[in-house]
């Protein structure tokens, strides 16, 4: 590779030209967007930045690279995509080139854990790194978070945790980590993808793509992630509240391994949060990265991430969650399936998504105040 098309230049992009560029690639930059900070990024950067390219401009960018990376916020119907496509130019995500980067390393590959799902991923991605940190073991969330894998291969870590969109996933066919988990599947991003099934297949490269000493990691209640996982080349272990590899027996989390935590000493321990912690868990004693002491140590103590579920303030008897991360009807219904009584305050922008989960579970709220565009939905 001597020339790479990055299009979309915010964070991931920007990390992509950098670490492109410290590998003595030339970078052609293109964005959609004239916003001014993306202007300035680009002159941080030292890069000619061309604005929202006609299909002209388009083809004879991508005619000019040997490669094309899109952001991950380029969905898979641009005409980028089909451009290159066409002009038999490969796309590939920043996963797949961080993946290949560190295959190169010297000394060999470090150790790679990916976390992929319609709702969770931070979390379990959060809970696996204090589980390593618990262990002795420097290892960096990377992905879908603040620091892009591409920027995370170049750290002196120990192990990375991968977060994985469909967005990433989508433009990969190397990419694959030592132990993946796929937390579930429901209706989402149907504005990126072109439809359902391409967002399922996306989602499903985190276990074809591995190879048979990995190991795969499946929601043991989510039908088509079991379908996917056990078509997996690799070992295949399952989570659950029951009848799981990694399980609740008599409110203790248990693994093949042994006992974990009782769920009374969590301090996340609503349903949601107790498979997400078996997750983590599977994660790290699948790899071998940490033992069961490390992973009760971090069981008992892991916080959790901001406004998911997040306690806000008990006053008169009353208290407020922000949860304002559950961005999808199946998200949110998953956060009221955890409480008795709720008073739901939900709206915002739909993207296009069938409300029905969240009706679902009506029998557990009391009012809602709907709020946003979506208000009379």
């Amino acid at each position: 590779m001597t020339t790479a098309l990055v299009h979309g230049l915010a964070v991931t992009g920007a990390a992509t030209v950098r670490a492109l560029r410290r590998r003595g690639v030339d970078v052609l930059v293109s964005d959609d967007s004239s916003d001014p900070s993306r202007v300035e990024l680009a002159e941080q950067l030292d890069v000619e930045l061309v604005v929202a390219p006609g299909d002209a401009e388009l083809r004879a960018l991508v005619a000019a690279a040997d490669v094309v990376v899109p952001a991950p916020g380029v969905p898979e119907t641009h005409p980028l995509i089909g451009t290159a496509i066409t002009a038999g130019r490969p796309v590939v995500s920043e996963l797949e080139l961080a993946y290949d980067w560190e295959q190169q390393r010297p000394g060999g590959p470090r150790p790679m854990l990916a976390v992929t799902g319609t709702d969770g991923k931070t979390t379990t991605t959060l809970w696996t790194v204090e589980m390593l940190t618990a262990a002795g073991v420097t290892s960096v969330a990377a992905g879908n978070t603040d620091v892009p894998l591409v920027e995370a291969v170049d750290r002196e870590v120990d192990a990375f945790v991968v977060e994985c969109t469909s967005f990433r996933l989508a433009w990969t066919q190397r990419f694959r980590a030592d132990a993946a988990v796929w937390l579930n599947l429901a209706p989402d991003h149907l504005n990126w993808h072109a439809s359902m099934a391409t967002y399922e297949a996306a989602k499903a490269r985190i276990f074809s793509q591995q190879r048979a000493d990995d190991t795969s990691v499946g929601f043991v209640d989510d039908p088509v992630v079991m379908r996917h996982l056990r078509a997996a080349p690799s070992e295949q272990r399952t989570f659950g509240p029951t009848g799981a590899d990694y399980r609740i027996e008599r409110s203790v989390l248990v693994s093949p391994h042994g006992e974990l935590a009782a769920t009374r000493d969590l301090r996340r321990a609503l349903p949601h949060d107790l498979t997400n912690g078996l997750a983590a868990a599977a994660l790290v004693l699948e790899s071998g990265l940490a033992g069961l002491a490390a992973v009760a140590t971090a069981l008992t103590t892991f916080t959790g991430p901001a406004h998911r579920i997040e306690l806000v303030v008990e006053a008169a008897g009353v208290a407020w969650y922000d949860d304002s991360k559950a961005t999808t009807p199946h998200a949110a219904a998953v956060a009221v399936r955890g409480f008795d009584r709720v008073v739901l305050i939900a709206g915002g922008l739909n993207k296009g998504l069938d409300l029905a989960p969240l009706a679902a579970e009506a029998g557990h709220v009391v009012a809602v105040v709907a709020i946003g565009a979506a208000a009379d939905d």
